[in-house]
């Protein structure tokens, strides 16, 4: 059944206590839309997207699938690249059943022996709360060779014949280019104004490597696949020297920008293999 909200008529959102018609009011939840989307079963999109995903060929830090159990129809999903109560909020604003997320639930989340307090437990009593599930897919979907944060992000840049590198690609410009102008596509490409750009090596790039996330520590197994470019989503201090003297270059678009993509392409195939509306909310971080 659908998620029901408290019989007296309230319910909290960002901590304050509202009437169903309040929040209408206030425009806080989505107007009908004019497509006609349908009510799906949750563990028949868990179980696709574990297939399509290869979800149990990772070993990752964190499960791949369904983390928090809630309600088993869904009539809305909102998707976002990190899990948050911002996020939840909007979730419960949206009346969404399912939450979809590159960044999870994580081994390191939860202490040994088990504890839950402070931030985890306020984000789990917010989704048992309203029976909303969360669903998190993160190395399944840096890896992708199709809607995977890295093969999109080559894919944009005209980039060919791609060749797996850790969860990322290494592949050909179709010619090669300066490094300034590749610096401008890559702002383009993940919406920065500005990258962190260490330039140490050739000026003319032919061949790039793309890791997204925390990924810098493998920039030794980029340049020694033949990269002339290594573009990742951070920077460790230690790495710069060493970079500089071996004479290689590096882009650094950040974490979070560099996992937007596969995510957004995750929700629009949702939507349109299972016509269930799906809700990207984008929440950036300047990491």
């Amino acid at each position: 059944m659908r998620r029901k909200f408290p019989p007296s008529g309230y319910y909290k959102v960002l901590g304050k206590r509202f009437k169903e018609k309040t929040l209408f009011q206030k425009g806080f939840l989505l107007k009908k839309q004019k497509e006609s989307f349908l009510a799906l079963d949750r563990d028949e999109l868990i179980s696709y997207l574990n297939e399509y995903l290869g979800a149990d060929r990772f070993q990752d830090y964190c499960y791949n699938g369904l983390q928090v159990q809630g309600s088993r129809v869904v009539n809305k999903i909102v998707s976002g690249v990190t899990l948050s109560q911002r996020l939840i909020h909007e979730a419960i604003l949206r009346r969404a059943e399912l939450i979809l997320v590159h960044h999870g639930l994580f081994k390191g989340d939860i202490p040994d022996p088990p504890r839950l307090c402070g931030v985890l437990r306020e984000r789990l009593a917010l989704l048992l709360g309203q029976d909303i599930n969360l669903v998190g897919y993160h190395l399944p979907l840096d890896a992708h060779p199709e809607i995977g944060n890295n093969a999109l992000a080559c894919k944009e840049l005209g980039m060919q014949n791609l060749k797996p590198l850790d969860v990322g690609f290494i592949a050909d410009l179709p010619a090669p280019q300066a490094l300034d102008l590749l610096v401008d596509q890559v702002q383009k490409l993940y919406g920065r104004q500005e990258v962190m750009t260490f330039g140490f090596g050739p000026e003319q790039v032919g061949r790039v490597a793309i890791i997204s996330g925390g990924s810098s520590y493998l920039w030794e197994e980029a340049q020694r696949a033949g990269a002339d470019l290594f573009i990742c989503g951070d920077m460790k201090e230690s790495m710069v020297r060493k970079i500089e003297e071996a004479k290689f270059n590096v882009i650094v678009a950040g974490h979070y920008h560099t996992e937007t993509l596969g995510i957004r392409a995750l929700s629009n195939l949702i939507q349109e293999r299972f016509q269930i509306e799906v809700a990207y909310v984008d929440i950036p971080s300047p990491v």
